[in-house]
């Protein structure tokens, strides 16, 4: 595996006002090479942390002016521990006295630049004590698009002027699909289709699903190149497979399912066109 590129979010803290100085410092280490997201100003430390993990960065660099980083800074600490990401790297600098900073070493701050360091300084503190995450290698390209979106109805005859009269969108392709238990009408939308699924029985699984949580969203399916090699990655990365092997689906394709809850809650399906 390779290291994947340096990522930093840069935040500042409490009331402060003033960013020139932090932003001079981002695109110093954008020029390093790293990959800096910048938080903007007055940011509190729960929103710091917040985006931090939803960025999935390896280093906080912390500015404060405003004199309130011996509470703000160790307070994002904190934070990211109770989150479990202590792992991230947290540095401070600005206008910080020198008689403060072993308290915030000791509160967790790996290193704080105080006005007159490098960005050069800046930049190798970082790369040397930053945890480096690896980027695997077999990472599949992703699908070509959404191929459709299934909608679970009552009835395809109540719920398709909806779509016809009110949306504009017609009806490309209509079958029974036996197996299935459903009938299939596909509504072109773009490139994409959104295919409105009407059980044929009662105790068909969208018969089912319209009982437990009534008509809605069903299933996104994504058009994949290859149907077989999609279900043996999600094998091996221990997905709850519906379908061991691509089969038969509606407009010609060959499908597979993978359980929802290995999908974050969605049922997902790839689906391939069989003269690809």
């Amino acid at each position: 595996m390779a290291e994947r590129t340096i990522r930093v979010l840069v935040a500042k803290p409490g009331l402060d006002g003033h960013d020139r100085g932090a932003l001079v410092i981002a695109q110093g280490l954008r020029d390093a090479g790293m990959e800096v997201v910048y938080s903007g100003l007055r940011q509190t430390p729960e929103q710091i942390v917040a985006a931090a993990l939803q960025e999935d960065v390896d280093c906080i660099g912390l500015s404060s002016l405003s004199g309130a980083h011996m509470e703000l800074f160790p307070e994002v600490v904190r934070l990211l521990r109770a989150q479990g990401a202590d792992d991230i790297l947290v540095v401070g600098g600005g206008v910080i006295p020198r008689e403060d900073i072993p308290a915030l070493k000791e509160a967790g701050i790996a290193e704080v630049f105080t006005p007159g360091t490098s960005i050069q300084e800046t930049v190798e503190f970082i790369r040397t004590h930053v945890r480096r995450k690896e980027v695997p290698q077999d990472i599949p390209e992703p699908p070509d698009r959404i191929d459709h979106i299934g909608i679970a109805v009552p009835s395809l005859r109540e719920a398709l002027p909806f779509y016809t009269e009110q949306l504009g969108m017609r009806v490309i392709h209509q079958e029974v699909i036996e197996d299935q238990q459903v009938t299939a009408a596909f509504l072109a939308v773009g490139e994409s289709t959104v295919e409105l699924l009407e059980p044929t029985a009662p105790d068909s699984p969208i018969a089912k699903f319209l009982d437990k949580r009534g008509p809605g969203i069903h299933h996104v399916a994504y058009r994949v190149k290859d149907v077989a090699e999609r279900l043996r990655r999600a094998r091996e990365a221990g997905c709850r497979l519906i379908d061991e092997e691509p089969r038969p689906g509606g407009h010609g394709k060959l499908i597979a399912f993978v359980h929802p809850k290995s999908t974050g809650g969605v049922l997902t399906e790839f689906c391939q066109r069989v003269d690809e």
